[in-house]
């Protein structure tokens, strides 16, 4: 059975062209372009069909969380509201500070908090709480570029009012984590963190 970080770099390194270029780019510093291994830090990978994030080193995996990718499945495609595959980049970290259950509007802190669920209840509003991780695709005409673009669609990694739905795909393109675990993984990562969605 494959490990999350053989799986990590498995995939990058069939990267190729623009993609691999982009990813050597975003990483410089922390990833040498290969993987995760003895030269770079760390990176995330999210596995849509396990419904688990994790946070992993070139030791193997540091910290395992479950997750909600899309309600809608997988895809790319501008309005879809799935979750998108392929290697992405954190690029910003938004709520250093913020109080557990914040809403964020437009990555902004609004300052009111709000109640969080750990039932199934299905919250109206899709609140984006706690702390924002922001994505970047890095793969040219799958998550990057006109029509597919992570960063153009607002895809996070955030905490959420409905905790109770965490491990089954509920999202609207988001990956969304119990807070607790949001606060937990946005210490731990840095921007330009890799982080790869797979199924």
């Amino acid at each position: 059975m494959e490990t999350p970080v053989s799986v990590f770099n498995k995939y990058v390194q069939c990267l190729t062209g623009e993609s691999f270029r982009e990813f050597q780019r975003v990483s410089a510093g922390k990833n040498n372009g290969s993987g995760v291994n003895e030269s770079s830090s760390t990176a995330v990978l999210v596995d849509v069909s396990d419904q688990r994030l994790f946070f992993i080193g070139k030791d193997g995996t540091i910290a395992c969380f479950p997750v909600s990718t899309s309600a809608f499945g997988t895809g790319s495609e501008a309005g879809s509201n799935k979750t998108p595959l392929g290697l992405h980049y954190i690029c910003r970290k938004i709520g250093k500070s913020a109080k557990k259950g914040t809403i964020f509007a437009s990555r902004a802190n609004t300052g009111k908090v709000t109640r969080i669920y750990t039932d199934r209840t299905n919250v109206k509003t899709d609140y984006v709480l706690t702390r924002i991780l922001r994505l970047r695709g890095v793969e040219k005409g799958l998550n990057s570029g006109k029509g597919v673009d992570s960063f153009d669609r607002f895809i996070y990694i955030h905490g959420t009012a409905e905790e109770g739905l965490i491990g089954t795909p509920a999202s609207h393109g988001c990956i969304r984590m119990i807070n607790d675990d949001v606060i937990d993984l946005f210490n731990r990562v840095e921007e330009g963190t890799p982080v790869l969605i797979t199924r």
